[in-house]
């Protein structure tokens, strides 16, 4: 069931919900407060002497609100360590208003669209500060980063100014600081059950073609199976496996735009020969009965029950998802019974690539901060905190001498009776849930040498397996005025929930893919070739 595409499109696509809405005329990173606010006088608490190498502690006590999202793997403890000994470096507290994570992007959305929003509001990737620009309720932090020494040095170290560029609105400014990677960290991708594959006589698959021939085989070795029983209802893999077909989907859907340049023109990505072949791909799966239907509606508990307990044999996960199914199966399977691994993501019809990019989830700071006697402080703080070495080895791997020892050669390791997403398997107490360090609200970002300290011999070797592949390009800059953004906004969610309804319905079968070229007409009868138009319009406007 796998069509060939008629038209090829670019590998410019949106991922992971990145560099969505953004884009703009280039202009010098710093910033340097040219177009804001005068915050000269604004200098409570902040330090004279800041620059990049220096450890920031506030001059006079600081406590600044934040919003927190609240996982329940880990759930928010006041007694953390973290917390206390933030305070300890820093002289600055936090006060968290705290959102489960299920709910936290719509809660997010409601508190800052009424103005009334904690000082930082972390948890928000790149692209999501673009509702609240026109309205004038988050701070467009590109106007302070003069104030930012270490956030500077790393724009200019690792080469990002290119990316950073993405987040820029039509006024030249972005209005979030997103995370920093020195390098493209993929994640996300199948993990399956190595032993079972092995006992039936396949190789692992490079291919989303040979893991179907692969999922095939195992079912006919293991008739009452099904195979690949997924969880995230179906968004992990979308957003991986569309990467392959050229396309974007599930968590990359982004702006739903694709690029093509041949025609040097935006297309609607769900309407393109690209989206109906990856469609046509998972719905031949589910139809096959190599995909579990469910896939796209299930908990992720009981996907996640169905793979430990040996009823399916493949599952998305990221790098911390092994350990987590090896503890499970140990219990329900036996060690030694079975064995697992996470696999390079597979190519496809678009060729050997990679999506992602470098900018992660980062912060919002609410247009009040601006107001404050010591703004200053709160972006030297934020500065330290997020894009400082020392701050990021904090928020990582905690207190030296109480979570982790250093060696000489500046090599890490967990306390012996602490364990992260088995690193120290011996450990009993686990870094996150017992000490905050690592947890999602603040640690992300940094150099590639941190972020694999803390990764296992597996991960490392699934990490630069995926260094071969080609990464995909972003889409070109097409930013909008504050009135065509009002519009794209109020058409895009509503296109983006008929497309996630529509391919599930294709995919599990409830509507025939004979009826393709219906759904195309529906999406431009729900506003897709405005959409689209007003996007090649801004593009143009752009380039002009």
């Amino acid at each position: 069931m796998n069509r060939t595409p008629t038209r090829t499109l670019s590998r410019r696509t949106t991922l992971a919900g990145l560099v969505a809405l953004t884009g703009g005329a280039l202009v010098a990173c710093g910033g340097g407060g040219e177009d804001g606010a005068d915050v000269s006088d604004k200098t409570t608490g902040a330090m004279q002497d800041y620059d990049a190498g220096t450890a920031f502690k506030a001059t006079t006590a600081l406590t600044y609100t934040s919003l927190f999202s609240d996982q329940p793997t880990y759930p928010y403890k006041a007694d953390w360590l973290f917390w206390t000994a933030l305070q300890e470096r820093t002289n600055t507290a936090l006060e968290f208003t705290i959102i489960p994570a299920s709910d936290y992007e719509q809660k997010r959305s409601l508190v800052v669209s009424a103005g009334d929003s904690p000082i930082i509001i972390p948890k928000t990737y790149p692209g999501q500060e673009t509702p609240f620009v026109a309205s004038g309720v988050v701070l467009p932090v590109s106007d302070y980063t003069d104030l930012m020494p270490h956030f500077r040095d790393q724009v200019e170290k690792w080469d990002l100014q290119g990316e950073l560029d993405t987040l820029k609105q039509k006024d030249g400014k972005y209005y979030v600081l997103p995370g920093l990677h020195e390098a493209l960290w993929p994640d996300y991708t199948l993990i399956v059950r190595t032993d079972v594959f092995e006992k039936a006589g396949v190789a692992i698959p490079t291919t989303w073609d040979e893991v179907r021939s692969a999922l095939a085989t195992i079912k006919q070795a293991n008739p009452d199976s099904i195979p690949f029983s997924d969880r995230y209802e179906g968004k992990s893999v979308l957003n991986y496996g569309a990467v392959a077909f050229g396309t974007v989907g599930g968590w990359g859907y982004g702006e739903g735009l694709q690029f093509d340049e041949n025609e040097d023109r935006f297309v609607f990505a769900a309407a393109t020969d690209e989206y109906r072949s990856m469609v046509e791909y998972f719905a031949g799966l589910v139809s096959d009965g190599l995909m579990d239907p469910e896939s796209f509606t299930q908990t992720d508990d009981a996907a996640q029950a169905k793979f430990t307990s040996g009823r399916s044999f493949a599952i998305s996960g990221n790098s911390q998802d092994p350990s987590v199914y090896r503890a499970q199966m140990d219990q329900s399977i036996g060690a030694g019974n079975y064995a697992i691994s996470k696999i390079v993501v597979p190519s496809g019809p678009a060729g050997d690539l990679v999506g992602g990019s470098r900018l992660e989830n980062g912060i919002m700071i609410s247009a009040a901060a601006a107001e404050r006697d010591d703004f200053q402080a709160l972006m030297q703080f934020i500065d330290w905190f997020f894009y400082s070495d020392e701050g990021r080895e904090f928020a990582k791997w905690g207190v030296e001498g109480v979570t982790y020892t250093k060696d000489s050669s500046g090599t890490r390791s967990l306390m012996p009776d602490i364990d992260y997403t088995g690193l120290n398997p011996a450990g009993t107490k686990d870094l996150r849930k017992e000490y905050g360090f690592s947890q999602g609200n603040f640690s992300y970002g940094g150099s590639t040498e941190l972020l694999h300290s803390m990764m296992s011999e597996e991960e490392l070797a699934f990490q630069e397996a995926m260094r071969t592949k080609t990464p995909v390009e972003p889409l070109p800059a097409h930013p909008y005025s504050q009135v065509e953004q009002e519009q794209v906004t109020l058409l895009s969610k509503p296109l983006q929930d008929f497309v996630d309804q529509s391919t599930l319905q294709f995919i599990t079968g409830q509507r025939d893919l004979a009826d393709w070229d219906a759904y195309v007409a529906e999406l431009d009868e729900r506003g897709a070739a405005r959409y689209v138009e007003m996007a090649n319009k801004a593009y143009d406007a752009a380039k002009a």
